[in-house]
């Protein structure tokens, strides 16, 4: 199933909270029936999953309720934002089975918002305060205990505009004076504190070159750009719930009808063994811990992609985890299983040996080969086949054979049978080892009358191996990730993150054996390496090297590690 089939499927499924406000405002004709959302990244880095979750619901809403969600991005910090980091969204909006309705930017809207400012000094409703970032902190007060006015507080109108004009000149220092909307200093809501609203920053934007000097904040920005827009339904998580009344006291200032855009806040996607602060993932890329913002151990939209996670799985993930208004952290295992839920039913099965030791069948002709019959997915007949060769000489697993193996070891061992995976059964009958012990090549005798698919009168074995013919082999790169933090929450851990990671969470595998069939395998292309896990090829591969990454293993290891 396709990622847009998925995403239409949403519709069956039961109604979330804030698609039942949705369908209640249209049921009683709220704002002319209209359904209008956004999704708002600041262009300061790569989207993470947790983003996911929130562009799920902005242009889910908006597909579902034949309405429009646009892409606006909040350029109001020209220190932090980059064009590289917008190109990013929007590639993985898109991956993710989206598109918008139209792509704006806050700095579209900077002189209206200019304006507005200008409105509220003018209204005795903000003022220039010259006093230091820490004084003016200090002078915030407590929950429990009223702030302090500034002194700058009641300065006259003519002054702070003045004033204000002089912060978008370019001739005062950056923190030198901030413009404050003029509210409440002992409200119960801290933010209501006479909040800064434009503060100066002497750094070209990435889109309005020199023009702005002065730059509004997010909290002045936010709301306002909504109304311009005209969304209905402003889509936020959680830590804006104490926002929203500021949020809606700067659009009761500056509405001049009836209509109002109405902000509603959800949960965000919090993972186990994973961090998701900007600030974090930075230092991982700029301290080069990790490789680069798509490194596949990231928990960033491009990381999971190239670590072979697909859209579908993501969504299906969501939408297991669903939208509350309690925070709460989430298992990755989860996230992990939806990938192998959707790769079991679309990922062609093949062989590859990591770690190769020589099979040799002695009794197998020296000039005979054979092409055994592959099926590339059990869970999808429409998948068909491939052929793959068999030979005297083969490659498995070194961890398939044990010389002194305990009593339930069902692989190969001196005296014991196995199956090789499409073929025959075989019948280990010793190994060569070197000076040292190290063993080099291991012995078996096939029967020749238990070929796969032959009547076998009842013989069976414990175990199945797999293999591949060494003349028949391609060399391969096998990047084997795993998590890359090894306490359970590390951003709640006291210790410096970068102490909590796991040192395996790379091991680089080279020298492995993979059947002729994946040759041709293209970046991104996925598989099931039988036995293994899911892989799929990186995109550092090149003609003559094919690297592969994997997704995610058969089984949840981690789970049993945790019991023990």
């Amino acid at each position: 199933m396709s990622a847009e089939d998925i995403l239409k499927d949403d519709n069956k499924k039961s109604l979330n909270f804030i698609e039942t406000i949705v369908e209640t405002d249209l049921s009683e004709g709220k704002n002319d029936g209209r359904i209008q959302t956004r999704f708002p990244p600041e262009p300061n880095g790569y989207l993470h999953i947790g983003h996911s979750k929130a562009i799920a619901i902005d242009f889910g809403i908006a597909r579902n309720y034949n309405g429009c969600c646009n892409l606006r991005f909040d350029d109001t910090n020209p220190i932090k934002e980059d064009v590289e980091y917008v190109d990013a969204i929007k590639e993985d909006i898109q991956w993710l089975g989206y598109d918008w309705a139209n792509i704006y930017y806050a700095s579209d809207y900077f002189p209206q918002l200019w304006d507005f400012a200008v409105q509220l000094i003018k209204e005795g409703k903000a003022y220039i305060d010259e006093q230091s970032a820490e004084d003016i902190a200090k002078q915030k007060g407590t929950p429990t205990q009223a702030g302090i006015e500034s002194p700058f507080r009641n300065r006259p109108i003519e002054e702070s505009l003045d004033l204000f004009q002089k912060m978008n000149e370019g001739a005062l220092e950056e923190g030198s004076m901030v413009l404050r909307a003029k509210i409440d200093m002992a409200s119960s809501n801290m933010h209501f504190r006479d909040p800064i609203i434009y503060r100066i920053i002497n750094q070209p934007h990435h889109r309005t070159g020199t023009t702005w000097k002065a730059y509004p904040m997010y909290d002045f920005a936010h709301g306002q750009c909504d109304y311009f827009e005209g969304v209905t339904h402003s889509i936020c998580t959680l830590e804006f719930v104490v926002h929203r009344p500021l949020y809606d006291w700067f659009i009761d200032q500056l509405a001049t009808d009836e209509y109002r855009p109405h902000q509603y806040e959800f949960n965000r996607l919090n993972l186990t063994y994973t961090v998701m602060s900007k600030r974090k993932l930075l230092q991982l890329v700029q301290e080069q811990l990790v490789d680069g913002w798509d490194d596949p151990r990231m928990p960033t939209i491009c990381g999971f992609r190239r670590r072979g996670y697909t859209p579908e799985a993501i969504h299906n993930f969501i939408d297991r985890i669903g939208y509350t208004k309690y925070d709460g952290i989430n298992d990755i295992s989860l996230l992990e299983y939806s990938i192998r839920e959707d790769l079991n039913k679309r990922a062609s099965r093949v062989s590859v040996v990591l770690d190769p030791i020589k099979l040799v069948l002695t009794n197998y002709p020296e000039d005979k080969t054979e092409l055994m019959d592959a099926q590339n997915n059990p869970e999808d007949e429409s998948a068909g086949s491939h052929k793959i060769l068999f030979a005297k000489e083969l490659y498995i697993e070194r961890g398939d054979f044990m010389e002194d193996a305990p009593k339930k070891y069902f692989r190969l061992t001196p005296g014991n049978e196995v199956r090789l995976k499409n073929a025959y059964i075989v019948k280990c009958t010793g190994c060569k080892k070197d000076a040292d012990g190290n063993i080099l090549e291991v012995y078996a005798e096939y029967d020749d009358q238990t070929k796969s698919g032959m009547p076998e009168s009842g013989r069976k074995v414990k175990g199945t191996i797999h293999w591949v013919a060494t003349q028949d082999a391609t060399d391969l790169e096998v990047r084997v990730y795993d998590r890359l933090f090894m306490v359970e929450n590390p951003s709640e851990d006291e210790r410096d993150f970068r102490d909590l990671m796991n040192p395996d969470s790379l091991k680089v595998l080279t020298g492995c054996k993979g059947e002729s069939y994946i040759k041709g395998a293209q970046v991104q292309d996925k598989f099931q390496f039988q036995r293994i896990g899911y892989f799929c090829v990186d995109k550092d591969s090149t003609s003559d090297k094919l690297i592969f990454n994997r997704t995610v293993s058969l089984k949840d290891s981690w789970s049993k590690t945790k019991e023990k």
